[in-house]
């Protein structure tokens, strides 16, 4: 199997509640029905984001998050036709697939939202260093630097491999990063454990990340189906 990763921007006539209910509703049964194997949405809709939490967007890139997976990704037209009529624009990968923390207590069913927030990243490396070097530091230093500090539920990690779409972005990487509550980012005690440990993982960042490209939301996920077995 192939896991797929969408982002999609909101039409700008569209209120939030009405994009998200269409991506829940019909798209997401296109999307079923054209193979997946598992799916899960991540959108933003996450209303009064305290001041606190630096959301990096301009472009509005991450109005909301698919991750498919199919058995191959040569059945992908009909989902990106539906992609297409539904948003303002998209950006599709081919990505591997790292769950560095699953959830540990899942008890809610598919379809539902899950309690919490997913804090959504995609960024390229930064432009002195090889792909090598990129990924060892992001897999290997930053990965348990961040699953030691943040309080993390749940830590999904996409390698991108490609893109799969006309004019993607060339990102390197797509996170979800979720906790159980909005406080959990809100507060820096809470997200970071201290002051000193947010200078150190934002420096840490910087280090292979490039920072003025990366972009960030705050969203809500459904897990529409589960796997993959």
């Amino acid at each position: 199997m192939e896991k797929l990763v969408y982002l999609l921007r909101r039409p700008h006539a569209q209120m939030v509640g009405a994009f998200r209910e269409e991506l829940l509703g019909d798209t997401a049964q296109v999307i079923e029905a054209s193979g997946a194997r598992a799916l899960t949405l991540n959108v933003a809709d996450i209303d009064a984001i305290p001041e606190s939490i630096h959301m990096s967007d301009p472009q509005r890139e991450l109005g909301a998050c698919f991750s498919i997976w199919l058995d191959t990704l040569d059945a992908r037209g009909p989902i990106e036709e539906r992609l297409r009529s539904v948003s303002d624009g998209m950006a599709g990968y081919l990505v591997a697939e790292s769950m560095a923390r699953e959830y540990a207590d899942r008890d809610w069913p598919d379809g539902t939202r899950s309690p919490g927030v997913t804090l959504t990243a995609v960024f390229p490396k930064r432009a002195d260093l090889s792909e090598e070097s990129f990924f060892a530091h992001w897999h290997d230093i930053h990965t348990p630097l961040s699953l030691e500090m943040h309080p993390l539920t749940r830590y999904v990690r996409d390698t991108i491999s490609r893109a799969i779409t006309p004019g993607a972005p060339r990102y390197l990487a797509h996170v979800e990063e979720r906790v159980r509550e909005l406080e959990d980012i809100a507060d820096p005690l809470r997200f970071y454990g201290s002051l000193e440990a947010q200078r150190e993982a934002e420096a840490d960042t910087a280090r292979f990340c490039d920072v003025e490209q990366m972009r960030t939301a705050l969203m809500s996920e459904y897990i529409l189906q589960s796997g993959p077995q």
